[in-house]
């Protein structure tokens, strides 16, 4: 089923677009929640004269994403953990750990934004990816150091 979002959802594309899903996500999520609109001739019409408003919303979301950005490149994350022998940890360093570490410094992202594609098993300095919006992904700086 083809509709048009009226609002940024990362799975699907920004504002504006017009993309195809599954009936059910469009009837039972999308269309309820007020997300989408069936891609209709109306509708297309409708988002036409609407375009200047929804190129202002996409130019607001990704200023406001680049500047979240910014504060995001210079972040340095240490979290300490326990340590096994050669520098190997007890457990690992996961999403939930980074996104802790962050919120202690007054940093809120979402689970999903966080891109660390396996847990950190080792001390060592990584370089993790964050998802603010579609095509903004600055690195935090994530420090694993034993515990003390």
């Amino acid at each position: 089923m083809k509709v048009i979002l009226k609002e940024t959802i990362e799975a699907l594309g920004i504002i504006g677009s017009e993309v195809e899903v599954a009936k059910g996500y469009a009837r039972n999520y999308l269309l309820p929640k007020g997300k989408a609109v069936p891609a209709t001739a109306a509708n297309r019409k409708l988002l036409a004269q609407q375009k200047v408003k929804v190129d202002l919303q996409i130019a607001k979301e990704k200023g406001i994403a680049e500047e979240m950005a910014q504060r995001l490149v210079d972040v340095v994350c240490t979290i300490p953990a326990k340590v096994a022998d050669e520098d190997r940890l007890y457990g690992s360093i996961t999403v939930r750990d980074i996104i802790q570490a962050l919120a202690a410094q007054d940093i809120q992202v979402e689970k999903r934004s966080v891109l660390l594609t396996e847990p950190i098993k080792t001390l060592g300095t990584y370089q993790v990816p964050i998802r603010v919006y579609t095509d903004v992904e600055p690195e935090i700086t994530v420090e694993v150091v034993p515990e003390t």
